[in-house]
């Protein structure tokens, strides 16, 4: 089984703004309200993929209500930890606006919830993988997924952590099973701009000498990059389609690999699979379906 934790869910509310203008009133000429954060796209695609998924997550007030009626309809396991005070996030994101959001700041979770939190992870057993993906709300600890391997290491879980900053550093001591930053993240940790598949693979296996088992990196149109403990490098370039949406492509990449990954515990299959699943979404309206994400998989060389 896999799991996913989320610990600051949204509703995205996505929209096409033509000519927008600040300052006046600006009319939508497409929207889609969907439920949103890494964790949880994470396991919208691996339903796609048939592979079965429990999302946990933390959820607040009526956007919270909402995040799980619309979680449950897409046939996921949820297991929702309510919070008593305060209201699950929405995020604007503006479609043609060169990927413009405004994101909420979401609710506080206190240390009782955390314990709640620790007691729905230790009854993960050996061989399920976890996924901790995105960020946290003010007030958590940015040690908190460091904190989550600790605790669970004695029980051989994978463990997968999509993060930025020092709450991807503070799990690189831990070996997490797979990291996936991309190359602005990448970049932000060493100081420097990636600027080809060549570059991320070099600053990957830095990485991997801090403690990774395996760090993917997205290069958005330029491709990906693979850098396994074991000395394996793989690129790829981009997959050709046409960008209809990016929002989540990173977590249906995460997601492809993992369905790839669980197949055959063939590293090639599950990052080809991995860049067709992230291509394939930013190529559709919403998460792309297993027909879209194998055609490209098909075609890609």
């Amino acid at each position: 089984m896999v799991y996913t934790v989320t610990f600051n869910p949204s509703l995205d509310y996505i929209v096409t703004v033509d000519d927008f203008k600040t300052g006046m009133t600006n009319r939508t000429t497409s929207e889609l309200m969907l439920p949103g954060g890494k964790g949880l796209n994470v396991s919208q695609v691996l339903t796609s993929l048939g592979v079965k998924s429990t999302a946990i997550y933390f959820s607040a007030g009526f956007v919270g209500e909402e995040i799980t009626r619309k979680i449950e309809e897409s046939g996921i396991n949820a297991e929702e930890i309510k919070l008593p005070v305060g209201c699950s996030r929405i995020n604007l994101k503006l479609r043609n606006m060169e990927g413009t959001e405004i994101n909420g700041r979401g609710p506080d979770i206190a240390g009782d919830e955390i314990e709640m939190l620790y007691e729905r992870l230790d009854r993960i057993k050996a061989g399920d993988i976890l996924v901790l993906a995105g960020s946290i709300p003010p007030g958590v600890s940015d040690t908190i997924y460091s904190d989550i391997m600790e605790r669970l290491s004695p029980k051989g879980i994978r463990i997968v952590v999509d993060a930025t900053k020092d709450l991807l550093v503070n799990v690189l001591g831990s070996r997490p099973f797979l990291i996936k930053p991309n190359n602005d993240e990448l970049g932000e940790i060493f100081g420097v701009k990636i600027t080809s598949k060549e570059q991320a693979a070099e600053y990957a296996g830095k990485l991997i000498d801090m403690g990774a088992e395996n760090v993917l990196v997205s290069l958005a149109s330029e491709g990906a990059v693979l850098v396994c403990s074991d000395g394996q490098v793989l690129l790829s370039n981009a997959p050709e389609g046409t960008l209809i949406n990016s929002v989540g492509s990173g977590d249906a990449m995460v997601a492809g690999f993992l369905a790839g990954w669980l197949e055959n515990g063939d590293m090639s299959h599950a990052f080809k699979l991995g860049v067709c699943s992230g291509s394939a979404s930013a190529f559709s309206e919403f998460f792309a379906e297993k027909y879209a994400i194998m055609k490209l998989y098909e075609a890609l060389d």
